[in-house]
């Protein structure tokens, strides 16, 4: 493989990738909740280059009134990509691959939201790709599951997620762009980590039932220890709100 003429070396023989990471570590992860004033709930996620914001708002009236449900919520989600969040320019317009994305993020989501305490009514879930450098999926569910909990949404758990790939025949975790696009193998999953339960699995290329099951073993582990990440950011938010009603109670 080569970029520019030059060779390209994603995996080194000690097992070392292009950033310097081991096949079963991730990017540094930062979460924020509580970011964005004008919604119902928010978070703004960087895994390594990736950056993303999430907004939700409602549950509100739906409009038009006939696509409302009598026993659950309608879930509703919208993942961009800016024009500037690559390399050449994107178009603002929506593509094939944003709707797709868009529905999956949706699918992967549903399942932690107790939908049936809010008939009639849509929760909308709006995600903008700031910075893509792979895992936007990912990404985008790690800080939609954020916003949705900060927003006050009743969920059963917080989903987190993220990606697996195969390079050179060796399974890597939280792929980023030039390992997507030359490595052999992408894999997203998501979960609920603390019912053990998965919400997303798309695997695009071939694995082996046991690279299946390690890919599985190896994204569960990450996912609990993202799982961790997204606790501390909602904590962070409210003893910031804490702070902020007492010193306001004070004067």
């Amino acid at each position: 493989m080569s970029v520019k003429g030059k060779e390209l070396t994603l995996i080194s023989p000690d097992g070392r990738r292009l950033d310097g990471r081991r096949p079963d570590d991730i990017r540094e992860l930062k979460i924020k909740a509580g970011i964005l004033e004008n919604a119902g709930g928010s978070a703004y996620v960087e895994l390594g280059n990736t950056k993303i914001y999430a907004a939700v708002y409602g549950p509100r009236e739906v409009h038009p009134r006939h696509l409302a449900l009598p026993n659950r919520a309608v879930i509703r989600c919208r993942y961009h990509m800016t024009p500037f969040s690559v390399e050449e320019r994107k178009s603002p317009a929506p593509t094939r691959r944003e709707i797709e994305l868009s529905k999956v993020i949706r699918e992967s989501l549903t399942p932690a939201i107790i939908v049936e305490q809010f008939p009639f009514s849509a929760i909308d879930i709006f995600i903008e790709v700031i910075n893509a450098d792979g895992s936007t999926r990912c990404a985008s569910i790690i800080a939609a599951s954020v916003a949705l909990a900060s927003a006050g949404i009743p969920m059963k758990d917080l989903v987190a997620a993220c990606s697996v790939g195969k390079i050179n025949g060796v399974l890597v975790l939280d792929v980023t762009d030039v390992e997507d696009k030359n490595g052999e193998v992408d894999m997203s999953f998501a979960m609920m980590p603390n019912r053990n339960e998965i919400t997303l699995l798309q695997l695009d290329g071939v694995l082996s039932l046991e690279e299946i099951e390690r890919a599985i073993s190896m994204t569960s582990k990450a996912c609990k220890e993202i799982y961790e990440k997204q606790k501390s950011a909602l904590k962070e938010k409210y003893i910031e709100l804490r702070k902020a009603v007492e010193e306001g109670a004070r004067t």
